[in-house]
């Protein structure tokens, strides 16, 4: 029976552990899913000659442009490391700082791919065996690489994470098993597997959080110097409205001649990670920036986002942060307000004193059979 509409009901997506994983044991499903958006352009470039009006044809220069992005309720960390950021996973106070966040996209590699699987309207998808064939249908996004990770918190609002991907590919299937949309990027064609993907039951999650609320945030960026506004920690400080931890992984995709995609796409450094905060004004600190001009120093901000129970569910360490720009506003009906941005850079896996560090108390292994 053909379907009326699609709606997040029927909807679960899925990551792989490598661009050409097809085993149950190598997909895991992202919990707490908010949306999910792809799309792809073509870019054709027409062929006149002297002697005709009309183009004599349309050719395609250079592969489409796929991109991906999907947004979900932070947890615990089980999607971060689904995804393959570097999450401290059992150690939440963060002793052991082995790796910053974003190590694991620093690197060259075939990426990995995104499934959307849709099972028949008016069920939910949650409990349908997405391997079975006639059950779902698929799309698949192929060779996708990490463009862009950003946390949201603010008053009123479950905190999430957005992020964003670029794609080489993207196939479909009805009806049938999902196809590998991945693509062999030294020549563009399409990576044969002996079987098809295959996936795990849709569930709830493995998450023990259902989502994390704003009243269990605590951000501590006191000691700044420069700044005018006390931005101190508890009652004393600037009344904290939202928060924006932002990790833009520009990409530039390289291609030659012989090729009909990108053999590669690597990250543009340097690679700054941005932390916008917005606060009410109360207090004011004592500053001349006359005297911070050669003030070179920086500082370690934390973002502790907690459970129920007030134990840590995620904590992100930015390390190296400096202050960059301080902004007023003061209008009649409204309180005065700031708004501070930080940045660091993001140093190399080994650097453990610069970028953005991350810890979630998931401790569920992630692809395993």
């Amino acid at each position: 029976m053909a379907r009326n509409r699609v709606i997040y009901q029927s909807e679960a997506l899925y990551v792989s552990k490598e661009a050409t994983s097809v085993d149950v044991g190598d997909h895991e499903q992202l919990e707490r899913v908010q949306s999910a958006n792809y799309n792809f352009n073509i870019s054709r470039q027409d062929v006149n000659q002297f002697g005709q009006l009309g183009k004599i044809g349309s050719m395609v220069l250079e592969a489409p442009t796929v991109s991906v992005d999907t947004s979900y309720l932070v947890t615990d960390g089980f999607n971060e490391r689904a995804l393959g950021f570097h999450v401290l996973t059992g150690d939440i106070a963060g002793t052991s700082k082995s790796g910053s966040f974003i190590s694991g996209f620093l690197g060259e590699g075939s990426g990995r791919n995104l499934y959307i699987a849709t099972v028949p309207e008016g069920i939910d998808a949650t409990g349908v065996d997405a391997s079975g064939a006639g059950n779902c249908d698929f799309i698949g996004l192929g060779n996708v690489y990490l463009s862009d990770y950003t946390l949201d918190l603010s008053v009123g609002s479950l905190p999430s994470v957005s992020v964003s991907f670029e794609a080489a590919n993207i196939a479909s299937s009805a009806g049938e098993a999902a196809v590998n949309p991945a693509v062999n990027q030294a020549d563009g064609s399409a990576i044969t597997t002996a079987s098809s993907p295959d996936f795990p039951p849709a569930i709830q999650g493995v998450s023990d959080e259902v989502a994390l609320r704003p009243g269990d945030i605590e951000i501590s960026i006191a000691n700044i110097t420069g700044g005018l506004a006390n931005i101190g920690g508890g009652t004393t400080g600037a009344h904290i409205q939202s928060a924006s931890l932002s990790i833009p992984l520009s990409r530039s995709p390289i291609e030659r001649l012989g090729t009909k995609f990108a053999y590669a796409r690597p990250v543009e450094f340097p690679v700054q990670a941005t932390l916008s905060v917005n606060a009410i004004v109360n207090e004011m600190t004592v500053t001349n920036l006359a005297n911070e001009i050669n003030d070179e120093g920086s500082y370690e901000l934390s973002l502790t986002l907690k459970a129920e129970d007030g134990d840590p569910a995620m904590v992100y360490t930015i390390k190296g942060a400096q202050l960059v720009s301080e902004s007023f506003s003061s209008s009649i009906g409204s309180n005065k307000s700031v708004d501070l941005t930080f940045t660091t850079s993001v140093g190399g896996p080994s650097d453990l004193e610069n970028g953005v560090f991350v810890s979630g108390a998931n401790s569920t292994k992630t692809f395993e059979a």
